[in-house]
């Protein structure tokens, strides 16, 4: 009987083993809807390192399996194993191809950050400004003295974080507020203030990130986006909607007792939608009281019940 050679069985194991892990990446459905410019790119990244998941992941139980079989005990044998030492060369390959595969999507998740708007190129002179706008930051979160209130600091320039596809200036403007346990957004040329964030499919929007009290971070799944609001530091947040409807807000920094229950949500509306939101909102303007100006307690205790929790527990938390 002619035998097949291993070589061959080789080959044809990898190319299967390759066709069916690009599918699995292409088609694995783990991720919700696309909603923004960003999420394909995150996703693209995703779908690489599934691929290379899965054929790792089939090679190694393959062998596994293989080897349960091929090397099981037999009934009568009692012999010894054939001793093996090792291979030298076979160590090279299981330690570079790892290395290989970190290297390159490490290069790519730069790359794909980059498009995204993470990294800017900046000179010395910028980088030395940061730090001591971020030392200026640290240190006022440990002083009580008069001055504007700390989120008014940090919205001012904020200077970490992704600022949206092509660094392009934003249409639309919002200072999002995190505090326990509750996300305050305020849009500056309205003075619409919101629990919820509202935007227009297809404008470029620039969030402008702050915490009251501790770290929170801000993340849209649909979008594919996340960004931590620390106290005293000013922090940004860049995307473009391209799907209009209604996704979660979660607070993804463990915050206190209530971090579970810190959500909101973004409403993405068409452009009339979204003028027709800012009229009937602007004509209230008048009657809404500034939150920002209002101590946590203040902002959160008409939403105790919702939060499930009474309105003494509130002001305890922020004691």
């Amino acid at each position: 009987m002619l035998q097949i050679p291993v070589s061959l069985l080789t080959l044809v194991a990898g190319i299967t083993v390759t066709l069916f892990s690009i599918w699995v990446g292409q088609h694995h459905s783990l991720l919700p809807v696309q909603a923004s410019e960003q999420a394909p790119l995150v996703d693209n990244f995703f779908n690489i390192m599934v691929a290379i998941a899965t054929a790792l992941f089939l090679v190694v139980e393959g062998t596994i399996i293989i080897f349960l079989v091929k090397f099981r005990h037999r009934r009568g044998d009692d012999t010894d194993g054939v001793p093996i030492e090792g291979s030298f060369a076979l160590e090279v390959f299981w330690t570079a191809i790892p290395t290989i595969i970190v290297i390159c999507l490490g290069i790519y998740s730069v790359d794909v950050y980059t498009q995204m708007g993470g990294i800017k190129p900046r000179n010395s002179e910028q980088i030395a400004g940061n730090l001591n706008k971020s030392g200026t930051a640290i240190a006022a979160t440990l002083s009580d003295e008069g001055g504007d209130s700390l989120q008014t600091k940090a919205l001012k320039s904020p200077t970490i974080g992704i600022t949206g596809e092509n660094n392009k200036k934003a249409d639309l403007v919002v200072d999002v507020t995190g505090m326990q346990f509750a996300w305050i957004f305020n849009y500056p040329e309205s003075g619409i203030t919101s629990g919820e964030l509202h935007v227009p499919v297809g404008t470029k929007v620039k969030l402008n990130i702050a915490a009251t009290d501790v770290i929170h971070s801000f993340w849209v799944p649909q979008f594919r986006l996340k960004q931590d609001a620390i106290p005293g530091i000013p922090t940004t947040l860049g995307f473009t909607a391209t799907k209009t409807g209604t996704y979660p807000i979660v607070c993804t920094e463990l915050c206190g007792g209530y971090h579970g229950s810190m959500r909101s949500q973004v409403v993405v509306h068409s452009p009339e939608s979204f003028e027709n939101w800012l009229l009937a909102n602007a004509t209230n303007t008048d009657k809404v009281t500034n939150t920002i100006a209002l101590s946590p307690e203040e902002i959160l205790t008409p939403y105790a019940r919702e939060l499930g929790v009474n309105a003494d527990t509130l002001a305890a938390i922020h004691q």
